[in-house]
């Protein structure tokens, strides 16, 4: 893709960053409207959760087999299927009768989903193939993030009071319509120089292993951990990755080259980015409950609260992506990591929260770390890995972030069900709250200390030296065909 002018480049990149913006709105304005949808379809709680959960099982489950397929096949055609599946799953959901097809509808989007992210992501690295370049691309790409955080609430809030839920699906149709045009007008088509074939029975354990661990995640706090039917989930999880261990190895064309992780760069991505979602999710679940529950605010005024976050998150994504281009990951993953743990301690050893001063630090604290921790773990996760499988390591840092947001609402909701707040009485709701949300906030607070450890561990001389060495075992023909960058 060399032959590009940087102005086509350009465009490929605002192109790719729609289909994030599509699929990141999708997620934030849902949960504006589910008190909405609750009253319209007479959902319980539980099928709540699923209109959530149901795309997060399946997104988590197919972007292993997305990456992979768009690095075999085309990653134009793979990327302008999700954009035609999400789009049309998003019609549907619009118009769905009950409950039951409007979760049927959001697994159709999940599909999509799938194919979208962790492809468009893959098209930006072997468009934009000069370190520096990329990384900045991947900076403006990590901004989408913080402007559909900024717009999503109060975008949702809007439309849910003035039109209705079902207008909260309809934003994704001409944002999806467009990209599809200017997907099949502008961007290039590209795959691997060696196509590798299908790996059915790997896709399958992956499956296995995500789609399980991810029911078992969702549906532990209400069915116990040690229910025959959670410890069944878990077990077919465990069973799934001994076999993928085994197995994969022994293929000549894995779905996953499982020496990707002898790469303490790319190994340390993975982590960072269960550990940082993790704590985003769960750090939005609390501070939704709080402003809402506690402070009675309602979805639209939460939103406007909750700009502080977004606003760092936004500034801070494009600054990161440059100073990764220009002096490797290691500076952002360390602010990323400080501040995030900085955030997680306030909220965790003090009253931040009645207190608007102490309570908009926090959200600018957490707002400056997610913001610089983005770019770091897609650049990173990419690194001196090959091009030719490009898909399947972007693919990996998008399952990552997945599993990350599962485990961190699973995680903090068990938590809170099991503490003060899911014994008390409304009347005391206001004033357990804080006492009950104590052990959370550490969680979150051991997030972001993990994010720094894991951080300064795997940016140093020896991480970068096993990146070069994976580098020549994953494809020792030569340097000119690996995804390198500063790390």
């Amino acid at each position: 893709m060399s032959e590009l002018s940087h102005r086509r480049r350009l465009l490929v990149l605002a192109i790719c960053c729609m289909s994030l913006l599509i699929v990141s709105l999708d997620n934030t304005v849902l949960n504006v409207a589910l008190p909405s949808i609750q009253r319209e379809l007479h959902a319980s709680v539980s099928g709540l959760q699923w209109t959530i959960d149901a795309y997060t099982l399946v997104l988590a489950s197919l972007l292993m087999l997305s990456g992979s397929t768009a690095d075999r096949v085309g990653r134009r055609r793979i990327f302008k299927t999700g954009l035609v599946l999400f789009t049309l799953g998003s019609l549907l959901c619009s118009v769905a009768p009950n409950l039951e097809s409007l979760v049927a509808f959001r697994m159709v989007q999940a599909v999509g989903g799938s194919m979208l992210n962790p492809v468009a992501m893959s098209i930006i690295t072997n468009t934009f193939t000069e370190p520096r370049e990329r990384a900045r691309a991947i900076g403006a790409w990590g901004a989408v993030v913080g402007i559909s955080m900024a717009a999503g609430p109060l975008v949702g809030g809007l439309l849910v009071d003035s039109v209705g839920w079902r207008s909260i699906f309809w934003i994704n149709l001409p944002i999806g319509l467009a990209a599809l045009l200017l997907t099949w007008r502008y961007v290039p088509e590209s795959r691997a120089p060696k196509p590798r074939r299908p790996d059915p029975v790997g896709q399958l354990l992956v499956i296995g292993v995500l789609g399980a661990l991810t029911y078992a995640i969702i549906e532990a706090p209400k069915a116990g951990v040690t229910s025959p039917l959670i410890l069944s989930f878990a077990a077919v999880s465990a069973l799934s990755l001994i076999g993928l261990v085994l197995y994969e190895p022994r293929r000549a064309e894995p779905l996953i080259d499982l020496r990707f992780f002898r790469s303490a760069p790319f190994s340390g991505a993975t982590v960072i980015a269960v550990c940082s979602f993790a704590a985003l999710s769960g750090f939005l679940f609390l501070n939704t409950l709080y402003l809402q529950n506690v402070r009675g605010l309602s979805a639209l005024h939460a939103g406007l609260y909750m700009l502080p976050m977004a606003t760092l998150t936004f500034l801070c994504a494009p600054l990161s992506g440059r100073l990764v281009g220009s002096r490797g990951p290691r500076i952002s993953l360390l602010v990323a990591g400080t501040a995030m743990t900085a955030s997680g301690l306030l909220f965790g050893t003090t009253d931040a929260e009645a207190t608007n001063a102490l309570l908009f630090t926090g959200y600018v604290l957490f707002g400056l770390g997610f913001g610089m921790v983005n770019a770091p773990i897609t650049n990173t996760a990419v690194s001196g890995m090959p091009r030719s499988q490009a898909g399947v390591a972007a693919a990996v840092a998008s399952t990552s972030r997945q599993i990350g947001g599962t485990l961190g609402v699973a995680v903090i909701g068990a938590v809170l069900a099991g503490g003060v707040v899911g014994a008390a009485s409304s009347a005391g709701y206001a004033a357990s709250f804080a006492d009950a949300s104590r052990t959370a906030w550490w969680i979150i607070t051991a997030c972001g200390l993990c994010v720094l450890v894991i951080g300064a561990l795997t940016s140093g001389t020896w991480a970068r030296r096993t990146a070069r060495h994976t580098a020549e075992r994953l494809e020792p023909s030569g340097a000119q065909t690996t995804a390198g960058t500063r790390s």
